[in-house]
């Protein structure tokens, strides 16, 4: 099993992620044509590990009530001793939305407060809460999560406003998948900054790339122009990975779902596990 492996190989995390509908057109890609639930999945992985940090990248917040949220991931925390990193966002299909029966009014006001009353239930012993958006009369959320704070908030998304979000209110910030490698850099710039203006230590952030790994030929990619960053041989992937520390990344998971030869529901399981296996063993922590 993937999961088993990389904590054999000393892998820091495991990442998995959400989507819950897709376009019949597939315009999405093909990366989003088959999702399992993250919840369930980080679940069965929290059995399946005892060391490796489960994590994912990201949850839709909006799609939630507050109070489920928090019961659900405490209880992830609980099951995995304490192992759990909660990546949110906002979501960005109007599809799911209109799915969930949710509206995007008042977005950035709404994440707001969802965070806070998230930590709040997390760590109140009492819980009382009347916000624009969520009420909860005084009650109680027990059992708390293993990790005294509640699992670590990375935020996702890459708006300007989003990014002074995560500055302001989390505990780090998780790139998209579409992220421009070459210049996430100015992304890890504002949400530091952000974090110095609001009073908070911006060198105690989390900076986590979701790395889009394509092991590919110089052909693939010569004519369309220069080497993509995490595209290429193995030899020049594990090269990219200085550059991006060099940007103020402070960890990256390998997402081979965005790589359509293994994340394709059409693709051959057999020979899609066979070339993950080969990426998991040649980019683990200490391999040359």
């Amino acid at each position: 099993m993937v999961a088993r492996r990389a904590e054999e190989l000393g892998y820091a995390s495991l990442w998995t992620f959400q989507r819950v509908l897709s376009p019949v057109d597939a315009s999405w890609g093909e990366q989003y044509r088959s999702v399992q639930d993250p919840l369930v999945t980080m679940a069965y992985l929290a059995g399946q590990t005892s060391r490796i940090r489960i994590g994912v990248a990201v949850l839709n917040l909006p799609f939630y009530p507050p109070v489920v949220l928090a019961k659900q991931l405490s209880t992830l925390d609980i099951l995995c001793h304490g192992r759990l990193d909660v990546g949110l966002g906002l979501g960005w299909s109007d599809e799911e939305y209109a799915g969930v029966g949710v509206s995007k009014r008042g977005q950035a006001r709404r994440a707001e407060e969802f965070i806070r009353l998230l930590r709040t239930l997390w760590t109140d012993e009492v819980v009382a809460h009347d916000g624009e958006f969520y009420h909860v009369p005084p009650t109680r959320m027990d059992p708390k999560p293993v990790q005294r704070q509640g699992p670590p908030i990375l935020l996702g998304g890459g708006a300007p406003t989003a990014l002074r979000r995560a500055g302001r209110l989390a505990d780090g910030w998780v790139s998209s998948s579409r992220m421009d490698l070459t210049t996430i850099g100015e992304q890890v710039a504002a949400v530091k900054a952000a974090a110095a203006e609001a009073g908070r230590d911006p060198e105690a952030l989390r900076f986590v790339c979701r790395g889009v790994v394509k092991v590919r030929t110089e052909d693939s990619w010569a004519a369309s122009g220069p080497r993509p960053p995490l595209t290429g041989s193995l030899d020049q992937i594990r090269g990219d990975l200085a550059g991006l520390a060099d940007q103020g990344i402070t960890e990256l998971f390998a997402d081979l779902n965005f790589d359509p030869e293994i994340g394709s529901p059409d693709a051959d399981p057999v020979a899609s596990m066979r070339r993950a296996s080969e990426v998991l063993e040649a980019l683990a922590p200490g391999a040359q």
